[in-house]
Order: structure tokens, then C-alpha cells, then sequence
């Protein structure tokens, strides 16, 4: 027993809260529990030091920002705190403020470079993780300036040449500024490069400003350092930000003169700032001649870690290989372009679901992710990816990424079989260990078949996805284990056949298991759609309940279970046409909807266009999706502000549109929206794997008549059955 368990703590912090006049904790703890069913794990330390970091920010937010609302913030602050915009927040006795009204960015970088800058919707550049920030603004010697975070309008693209750019455009009253931001591999090192380019009516200045801020509120600068050639900065000390040519005047503030925006005018001029309190902001002023445009290169080097820089055409040679989509639709086209590059973007070696907030790895997240890789023929990333996973296995056999996900071992196991079903190799000797132990832990992790509850023979009670509620015993779970179990039968056919045949019976026996509680809330629901758990009833939750048809597949296209349970979901959990997740996420969920979309889209029900028109109207300018969009803003309102879950469902998507496997079949164009039809360009995609080998779809439209499908494919053996399914 440990000294927790035999000193008396539980009394002694109980008097100290009453001596205090605080709640009692442990009876407050104890009252929270009873809203969950008893599980081993409350909550993952993992999110409990993540929200602990996040709201440890958002108090200094509420300490620095509302105090000082004269400073020029990020685009976020200046939406969320004004008391006429739709994004405005109350605050009133809220202790932390954070970004929950605009959590959009977009990521740019290279391939197998793990730095990875983000721009806002402001041109707003954080070059290094976490880290402070760099703004462009245009003052004009009459005193006005344009400050692209406080204005309401702007113009934000990306483009997808050679090497992705960001680029932002914002004009005011005879002012123009175009930012364009990017990451160049310079002498085999990466360096984010950040190009201003200003034009005014009269004589101005192009600021480039130093921000002790980024999308998630403050982040500290102690000190900063003008360079004796007056050609770029010194940060802290360490970081360097690099000026194609010396500014005509230089500013810095600290934070009792308040921001150096105040400062602009003044004659006075500081090289070199300090602020114990940690927020510096300087400012280089550059000439702009009336009437003609002048131009400002930044560099920052970056830091070179993982896997060593591609090179100068890393993004030719990646894409080469892919899927590529051609069709009538510029949106849909752009987003799987933009979504391929996300992909790419971040795979250096791990795979991660975003580039600031969730730069961290999950399973769960890892496992769409590496599938979409997959579709689109990134295997050796894929593969790659995959080979990082056994390192995070525990003795038992439990692939860990955070306690009490009971869904990760499923996850893995299917995805390992999928990449060979998709490669057609047979499984690598090196996992079959890790593949055999991780079988049997959901074998010996699965409770008792004769308990004389609805949750017999399911995986105990846990965290899951997050966003279904608070510990219960999932289906999610349960899909994801059988999946796991089957996955496992067959990659050990060949190699051990009697593990295969017992974790095949095994299977048979945890479905068997669900199937009886499913039972139970028909009978209790008076309605066959299936619940997040046997305890609850139908509600937002029921989404992870959608995995026994997308992508397990374990239930035919038809069930009614299946069906009924995605009417539930559109009739009672959609907003603007997107599902609205209203417990943790608080927002319209982009790969959510997707996962609607693809259960109707097996059934042939042609809601799926409808489901997949909505969350193309939701990207960004710049083809992203944040994890959740708030439903007035438009913003991101939870999660990552580039959500790559989301962009990885979008090329699944897709690919499924075109080409998908159900049973033994390849299902050719059944997803197709009908318009598409009505012109005379070709439309194609591939080359794209499948179990049965990779297959190239061309669709050539004729307007009247009928129009002619024809498939290119490289089969793994006999080629499969084929049917077209066009719609219309």
C-alpha cells in the first residue's frame, strides 16, 4: 500500500478547503465520477497536461490582453473582443481567455521537415512551434495605416505550385498589402520566408512588426536585438530573423510604453529592448515611394530536425506518384490538392492530425491519416509512419498513445492489415509480435461475457474518442476491437495459423457480444439506431457508433441499425447542412460529416453530395477545415485551426467517389455528383490502390447521351468483379 493510500490526505485537504472557504475537492471529485460509469482510467493525464498548458495561456491572456486592447492583437483577439462582431465573447467571469471563435491557420513547410510555420487569416506568420509572431502593416506619412488583423475584409489564398504559399491580401483607403509566405530549403537547411509588398497613394512605410503573440494568445519575447548592419533581429538571444536590406528607422517598446504600434511616429529610435515581463515588440520601418510598389523579403531559419530536407524539388518528386483528381468542380479540385499537401505536410516521419494545437500523436488520429496516405499510393510514408508504432506498444500489448482509449489497438491492427491489403505484401516479420500481442490484449481486456449487464463481453469503460462524453463503454470501442481481431486473423493466416484462427473466433464472439447489447437498446429505444453506449440514448455521441459501417465495414451497406442511426443524426444533430458535434467539440465537424456521408454513400443514398457541398462550403480560403467551426462565425472553434483528420477524410472521400471496395467487388464512380455529367471534360482519378491492385478511373462525360467509363489497373492477382454505379 502506498503512503497516498495510509496518511490521511483526504481529511486533511478537505479541512484546509473549509479553513479556506473553498469547495471540497474530494466531494466535488466524487459528484463529477457519478456522471461517468466507474472506469480504471477518470481521464488521460495526457489531456489533463494539455488543457492544464492550454488554460495556463489563456490566463495570461485574460491578465495581458483585455487590460491593453490599444495593441494591435492577432486576428482572433481583435474579432473575439470587439462588442460589434459576431465572434465577440463575453468574459465576465470567465478565468482564462482563449481562441474559441476563430482557430484558423494554415500550415506551411516541406517534405520530412518537421518545422512547420502557420499562417492566420491575416497573414499573420508564427514561424517556430508555440513561438511569437511576425506582422506586416502599411503607414502612410498622413497617419494612416493599414493593420490587416483589424480589418474585416481581406482576400487569403494558397497556392500549390512548386512549393506551397500562403498569400494575403488587405486594402484600405489607398493602401495595399500583399504578404506571401512560404518555406525554402536554403543551403540544406529550411528557412520560412515571409515576402511584403506594400503600394500607397502618398509617400508610407512598410512595417515589418515583431509580435510577442500568435493564434493562441501570448508568447513571451525578454529581449530583442537590432544587428549592427541594421539587417535582421536577434530574439531572446538564440532566434534570428533576417532583412533583405537595413530599415530606414527601427523602434522598440516594452510592455509599461505599451505596444511599439504607439511608437511609430516618434523620432527617437532603439536598437536594442528588453521587458521583464516578456513583452517586447519592435518594429523596421521601410520607404514606399507613392505610386509605386516596393517589396520586403524576411527570412527565418528554422530548425532542422527528423528527417534531413528533401531538397528543391521535394514536392515535385512526392507528387508524382499520388492520385491525382481531375473534375469540372474548381472547389472540390482545389481542396484534394490542398488536402494531398496537408498529408505530405505532415508525415516527416510520425504522423501528426495538425501543426500547432495537436503537433502531438494519437492512434486514433494516425490511423485515418496513414489510410489516406494510402489511397492516394504515399505508401513508403505510410509506411514509414507505420514503423514508428511498435516502439509505443507496452509489454502487455497495448498500443498507448493515451490511457484509457480502448479503441487504439483496433486501430492499428486494421491499418496495418489495410497497407497490406493496398501494397499487396504480405506482413513484415518485424510485426508479427507486436501484431500478435496486441490481439490478445483486446482478447484479455474485454470484460466478462456473463455479466448480467448490456455492456457483457464489451471493453471496459473508458475515455474513447473524447468527444463522445465521459467514460462509458463505447461501440466505437468495440467496432474498433473486432475490426482489430479480424485484422489480425489475417495478417497471421500465413504465419500462424492457429493465432489467426483464434483471434477470428474471437471476433466472432466479441460481435456476437455487441450484437446482443445492440438488442437491448432496440428494445429500450423502441428504434433500431445504435446509441454511443448501451447506458445512453440517442444523441450527438451516436457518431462513433457510424465505424461499424465506415471504414470497418463490418455491417452491410443496408443494415438498418446502420441507416437508422444516420437519419437520427441528420434529422437532430445537423446544422447547415454539417453535423453539429454539441458535446466538447461545440462546432461543426468536417470529417464527422464525412463519416455521415460515407455510410450513405455504400447505401446509394445520394444525400452523400449534399453532406460532402456542406463541408467543401466550410474550408478556408486556403483548403483547410479547423477540427470544429463555430456555426455563426465560420471560424475554427476547438481543436487545431488546420485539422489534417479532416483533410485526410476529404481525400478519402474522394477516392471512394471513384473507387471502393465492398466485399469482393470494386464499385467504380458510384459517388460521383451527377453534375459533373453535364460536360464534355474528362474526369479521372488514380492511380489509386486498392486491395485488388491499383486502378485508374476515367469518366469521359457526353452531355445527352451516355457516358463511357473506362478503368487502367495493375491487378495483385485475378482481377476482381467490377461494377459501375454512375449516378443517375
Amino acid at each position: 500500500m502506498s503512503w497516498m493510500n495510509w496518511l490521511p490526505w483526504r481529511y486533511i485537504i478537505k479541512r484546509v478547503a473549509r479553513k479556506h472557504g473553498f469547495l471540497d475537492p474530494i466531494t466535488l471529485l466524487g459528484k463529477l465520477h457519478g456522471f461517468a460509469q466507474p472506469s480504471e482510467v477518470g481521464e488521460p493525464i495526457e489531456l489533463l497536461r494539455a488543457g492544464v498548458v492550454f488554460h495556463a495561456r489563456g490566463l495570461i491572456n485574460s491578465r495581458v490582453i483585455q487590460h491593453n486592447l490599444d495593441w494591435v492583437w492577432p486576428y482572433w483577439v481583435e474579432r473575439q473582443f470587439d462588442p460589434t462582431d459576431t465572434a465577440f465573447v463575453p468574459r465576465a467571469f470567465s478565468i482564462t481567455h482563449i481562441n474559441l471563435t476563430n482557430r484558423n491557420w494554415t500550415a506551411i513547410g516541406q517534405p520530412d521537415v518537421d518545422e512547420l510555420p502557420i499562417v492566420d487569416p491575416r497573414g499573420l506568420v508564427t514561424p517556430l512551434y508555440d513561438g511569437w509572431s511576425l506582422d506586416g502593416w502599411l503607414l502612410a506619412e498622413d497617419g494612416r495605416c493599414l493593420l490587416p488583423s483589424r480589418s474585416k475584409q481581406a482576400h487569403q489564398w494558397q497556392e500549390l505550385g512548386d512549393t506551397p504559399v500562403v498569400v494575403t491580401e488587405t486594402v484600405q483607403d489607398g493602401l495595399q498589402l500583399t504578404s506571401r509566405s512560404r518555406v525554402a530549403i536554403e543551403n540544406g537547411r529550411p528557412v520560412c520566408k515571409l515576402t511584403l509588398r506594400a503600394e500607397s497613394d502618398v509617400a508610407a512605410s512598410l512595417v515589418l512588426s515583431l509580435r510577442p503573440a500568435n493564434p493562441e494568445g501570448i508568447s513571451f519575447i525578454q529581449q530583442v536585438q537590432l544587428e549592427e548592419d541594421g539587417t535582421g533581429w536577434l530574439v531572446d538571444g538564440t532566434q534570428t530573423v533576417k532583412f533583405d536590406r537595413a530599415p530606414a528607422s527601427h523602434h522598440v517598446s516594452d510592455y509599461k510604453q505599451g505596444d511599439v504600434h504607439i511608437h511609430l511616429m516618434d523620432r527617437q529610435q532603439e536598437t536594442e529592448g528588453k521587458c521583464d515581463v516578456g513583452m517586447v515588440t519592435a518594429a523596421a520601418l521601410f520607404p514606399v515611394t507613392a505610386g509605386e510598389p516596393s517589396e520586403l523579403t524576411v527570412s527565418i531559419p528554422l530548425e532542422v530536425s527528423g528527417l534531413a530536407p528533401a531538397g528543391p524539388d521535394a514536392w515535385h518528386r512526392v507528387r508524382e506518384d499520388t492520385a491525382r483528381l481531375e473534375c469540372p468542380d474548381e472547389k472540390y479540385q482545389f481542396l484534394y490538392d490542398a488536402a494531398v499537401t496537408s498529408l505530405i505536410l505532415h508525415s516527416p516521419k510520425d504522423v501528426y492530425p495538425g501543426p500547432y494545437t495537436y503537433k502531438r500523436f494519437w492512434f486514433r488520429d494516425a490511423a485515418f491519416i496513414i489510410h489516406a496516405l494510402l489511397n492516394v499510393g504515399l505508401t513508403e510514408r505510410a509506411e514509414r509512419a507505420l514503423n514508428q508504432f511498435p516502439d509505443r506498444q507496452m509489454r502487455d500489448g497495448y498500443f498507448r498513445s493515451q490511457e484509457g482509449e480502448w479503441d487504439a489497438n483496433g486501430e492499428v491492427l486494421w491499418i496495418l492489415d489495410r497497407f497490406c491489403q493496398l501494397t499487396g505484401r504480405d506482413l513484415p516479420e518485424r510485426w508479427e509480435a507486436p501484431v500478435m500481442k496486441g490481439a490478445r490484449w483486446i482478447q484479455k481486456k474485454r470484460l466478462s461475457g456473463n455479466l448480467n449487464a448490456p455492456h457483457a463481453g464489451l471493453l471496459p469503460a473508458g475515455f474513447s474518442a473524447e468527444h463522445l462524453g465521459p467514460n462509458d463503454y463505447y461501440y466505437w470501442d468495440d467496432f474498433w476491437g473486432i475490426a482489430g481481431l479480424n485484422a489480425a486473423a489475417n495478417l497471421l493466416r500465413d504465419q500462424d495459423r492457429e493465432a489467426s484462427e483464434s483471434f477470428a473466433a474471437g471476433a466472432r464472439e466479441f460481435n456476437q457480444a455487441v450484437e446482443r447489447s445492440l438488442a437491448s437498446c432496440e428494445q429500450r429505444l423502441h428504434r433500431p439506431g445504435m446509441p454511443a453506449s448501451p447506458y445512453r440514448r440517442l444523441d450527438a455521441g451516436a457518431i462513433g457508433s457510424l465505424a461499424a459501417g465506415y471504414p470497418t465495414q463490418l455491417m452491410k451497406p443496408d443494415d438498418e441499425r446502420l441507416l437508422d442511426c444516420a437519419d437520427f443524426l441528420i434529422d437532430r444533430c445537423f446544422v447547415h447542412g454539417a453535423f453539429y458535434q454539441d458535446m466538447i467539440h461545440s462546432g461543426l465537424n468536417a470529417y464527422l460529416t464525412l463519416h455521415v456521408a460515407q455510410v450513405l454513400l455504400r447505401a446509394s443514398d445520394r444525400r452523400h453530395v449534399e453532406l460532402m457541398d456542406a463541408v467543401a462550403d466550410m474550408a478556408s480560403p486556403t483548403g483547410q477545415w479547423p477540427e470544429a467551426i463555430h456555426p455563426a462565425t465560420g471560424g475554427g472553434c476547438m481543436g487545431d485551426g488546420h485539422h489534417v483528420w479532416a483533410a485526410a477524410e476529404w481525400v478519402l472521400m474522394i477516392r471512394n467517389c471513384f473507387i471502393r471496395e465492398e466485399g469482393n467487388r470494386l464499385i467504380l464512380a458510384s459517388g460521383i455528383p451527377e453534375r459533373w455529367l453535364a460536360q464534355e471534360k474528362p474526369i479521372r482519378f488514380g492511380p489509386a490502390p486498392t486491395r485488388f491492385g491499383t486502378v485508374t478511373v476515367t469518366i469521359e462525360p457526353r452531355p445527352g447521351g451516355e457516358p463511357k467509363v473506362s478503368w487502367d489497373a495493375d491487378w495483385h492477382g485475378e482481377a476482381p468483379e467490377v461494377e459501375i454505379r454512375l449516378p443517375g
